[in-house]
């Protein structure tokens, strides 16, 4: 039996990269995931990918900042599994910028994707964690749910070009905070994890000419600079997808039912 069996999970941002590690990973230990993603075909192949492996997993696209679409995936999770005990804001991406360059549309776009998308959803999964939490302890019961918000270094050390992204995570840690205060007695824990440099299409090499298709902005970091982030991290290396993803399963397991608003930095000692 997997440290996950019988429970269900959204991972927003799930069909690639760290999102979609997740997923596999906490497939094979038992959990039924909502796939998201803001590809319809991506999303699907990364629930079939699920599927072939034994796996229960479906897939919901959408973007998660448009009104009305957390509420659709928590509805995806229930009528596909019948409940939900795991949510992952995992869904972003960057914008750069200077302060003095960074325009207004920059500043709210990362707001929103990173902190307000995040707060939205965990008030749409409200039903299915506090509420059902409630009549489960009223019978005695004791089912432990949980919520990870991927962060960033950046959110708790701030990061040059990154005053956006670095003020949404930092909030999101705020945000994390306090559903661990409001929440924990109705046995939802709440953590998030600040990953450092993982590889991934969002810290390629700028140079490779990449682009994010559905905002249109180039994706990855300067070559000079990538080398200069990886030469910082104490073990010299970026890290993989499944490496940033067993910090997630962590904290969505059994493992961690006694942690609770804690920020687990998974960096290679990068904070340092």
């Amino acid at each position: 039996m997997g440290l996950l069996e019988g429970k269900r999970a959204i991972i927003t941002g799930s069909g690639r990269g760290i999102g979609r590690a997740a997923a596999i990973l906490m497939a094979r230990e038992g959990a039924s995931i909502v796939i998201n993603d803001l590809d319809h075909k991506i999303a699907e192949e990364a629930a079939r990918a699920i599927a072939s492996s034994g796996g229960r997993g479906v897939a919901c696209a959408g973007d998660i900042t448009a009104p009305g679409f957390p509420e659709e995936l928590v509805q995806t999770a229930v009528d596909n599994f019948g409940g939900l005990e795991i949510l992952v804001n995992n869904a972003g991406y960057t914008w750069d910028g200077m302060i003095h360059k960074m325009t207004d549309e920059q500043w709210l776009a990362m707001l929103d994707v990173h902190l307000t998308a995040s707060f939205r959803l965990i008030r749409a999964a409200s039903p299915y964690m506090r509420d059902a939490a409630k009549a489960e302890i009223a019978e005695g019961r004791r089912v432990i749910r949980k919520i990870v918000n991927v962060v960033s270094v950046a959110g708790t050390m701030g990061n040059a070009g990154q005053a956006n992204y670095a003020s949404a995570k930092a909030g999101l840690i705020g945000l994390t905070k306090t559903i661990a205060r409001e929440w924990g007695r109705f046995n939802v824990n709440c953590n998030a994890v600040a990953f450092g440099f993982v590889n991934t299409r969002l810290t390629r090499e700028k140079e490779e000419g990449e682009v994010f298709e559905s905002r249109g902005l180039p994706l990855g970091i300067p070559r000079e600079v990538r080398q200069a982030f990886l030469a910082s991290i104490p073990l010299g290396r970026a890290a993989e997808p499944e490496e940033a993803a067993g910090g997630i399963l962590f904290l969505v397991s059994p493992l961690s039912d006694y942690v609770n608003g804690h920020v687990l930095h998974v960096d290679g000692g990068l904070d340092m």
